[in-house]
């Protein structure tokens, strides 16, 4: 049986024929938006939101990894590194995300104001002419884009429910993921350039930082603090809004800065488990994004046709992405849909590092749609899963912060194992790679597995068979410890 409820205003379905205990005092009532105003919200959201939140992280990606483009024109040898130093720099780039900040001040504020700093950078780089001088910039690239992925992640869970994030963040970080198609084919266009003062690479650094720039002035102005701030809504939408995120989402909206309550979620193991998977997925990740022209470039291509080469492989990974993130949504389910992309990404490193490249150009090459098939994906659905079961927002942001963190910092790994007396084969990368993949599918599984077991353990102590998505998340103030509470896996 059906009835309406006022809430906050507006009117919602209640069903009342399943009801939750959220916690000792008593039982709340799920309050269900009109699905046909959802239905044009989200619209909204989707249509106003991600464009300019995807091309923010394409930029974010394209400044971050255009050295992998510029080695293969040869601006290493241009500023004269030598021995490990293009490594080094790769390296230190991941360095300053163990920084982290967000909830203070909106995401709609910082993220231009940072975007601004790392186009910058890449003009900059254009200039350097030493390994001093870029080891400087790339740095401070990094403290600027540090705030880049967790604070569009908590950013965009403030305006959708869990169910709706995943895919969200994924058409978001499917920027990250086409950037290096989109770096491919830039770097294509621009190494045709023959210019006799100029480096054809110092043209890529001008092109990309400076869209990079123009950009983020407009994304200043356009993104809003928050959906019951934003102009472009109604009264009725922004009451709308805020009943979602307390539906399904979070606790309370809006929450002031508490620090001393931010960091309380690693006081629960799940997150500890969180953070070795979020370190072990950044291994691979960062290989496939920093590494795989010069895993192509292994394979006996030239200059042009290596860069051309990467855009294949990058597209099918962005379009797995994407079908991964979409489905992952749709049928509330992380684990199984983080742990078939590992598996994938695996077997391309086992592949890669089995065979002699340049007598097996086929088969190489098909193992780079294999390591970009199952690269992308897990850092987006890990993320949006341990964001889908912290309800606080001041933990939230931390969390995110401190994991995403870690996944880049991952980075350090995976650039110090590929090194310059590896080339071509890499073999030491891309054993590293795999076992790191490995551990994540397995803590992956064994987690999801866990979770399972523990919703259906609460269920039968309390005598009924609900999930995460019949539980409102209003109510559920104590988080993992609240008994209503049932894991998102």
């Amino acid at each position: 049986m059906d009835s309406e409820a006022k809430v906050h205003g507006a009117t919602f379905h209640k069903t009342t024929t399943s009801k939750v205990p959220v916690d000792e005092a008593g039982e709340h009532e799920i309050m269900e938006v009109p699905l046909d105003e959802e239905r044009r919200l989200r619209l909204k959201f989707d249509f106003l939101l991600l464009p300019p939140l995807t091309l923010m992280y394409l930029c974010n990606a394209l400044d971050k990894g255009n050295v992998g483009n510029a080695k293969t024109d040869g601006w290493d040898k241009d500023i004269h590194l030598t021995g490990n130093q293009y490594y080094l720099l790769v390296m230190i780039f991941y360095v300053p995300f163990c920084f982290i900040f967000i909830k203070r001040f909106s995401a709609a504020r910082v993220l231009p104001i940072m975007m601004i700093g790392f186009g910058s950078m890449a003009l900059c780089t254009a200039a350097a002419k030493n390994f001093s001088q870029v080891f400087a910039i790339r740095f401070f690239l990094g403290i600027f884009e540090s705030a880049m992925l967790p604070g569009v992640v908590f950013y965009l869970s403030t305006f959708y429910k869990r169910n709706e994030l995943a895919s969200r963040v994924g058409l978001f970080y499917a920027a990250s993921s086409i950037a290096g198609a989109f770096s491919g084919l830039i770097a294509f266009g621009v190494f045709h350039i023959h210019h006799s003062k100029y480096h054809a690479w110092q043209f890529l650094f001008w092109i990309e930082g400076g869209c990079t720039v123009f950009f983020a002035i407009f994304a200043f102005l356009w993104l809003p603090r928050s959906p019951g701030t934003w102009w472009f809504l109604t009264a009725r939408e922004k009451e709308l809004a805020r009943a979602r995120i307390l539906a399904d989402s979070s606790v309370a909206v809006d929450e002031k800065l508490d620090i001393r309550d931010a960091f309380k979620s690693f006081k629960d193991w799940q997150y500890w488990i969180w953070a070795i998977i979020s370190l072990s997925l950044g291994v691979p990740l960062a290989s496939v994004n920093n590494f795989l022209p010069q895993i192509v470039a292994s394979l006996g291509y030239s200059t042009v046709k290596t860069n051309l080469y990467t855009i294949a492989p990058n597209v099918v990974g962005t379009v797995a992405l994407v079908i991964l993130t979409f489905s992952s949504d749709y049928f509330r389910e992380r684990t199984i849909h983080i742990c078939i992309p590992l598996a994938t990404a695996v077997a391309g490193f086992i592949i890669l590092g089995c065979i002699n490249p340049l007598e097996s150009k086929g088969v190489a090459y098909f193992a780079c749609f294999l390591l970009c098939m199952g690269a992308f994906a897990p850092s987006v659905l890990v993320a949006s899963w341990y964001s889908n079961n912290t309800l606080s927002e001041n933990r939230r942001i931390v969390v995110a912060a401190v994991l995403v963190a870690l996944a880049n910092a991952a980075g350090l790994i995976s650039t110090n194992v590929f090194q310059t007396k590896d080339e071509p084969k890499y073999v030491p990368a891309l054993i590293t790679s795999a076992v790191f993949g490995a551990l994540c599918l397995v803590l992956t599984a064994g987690l999801g597995f866990y979770m399972r077991w523990e919703n259906k353990k609460r269920n039968k102590e309390q005598g009924i068979n609900v999930t995460a998505a019949d539980v409102s998340t209003e109510g559920l103030k104590d988080g993992i410890k609240s008994p209503s509470f049932r894991f998102m896996y």
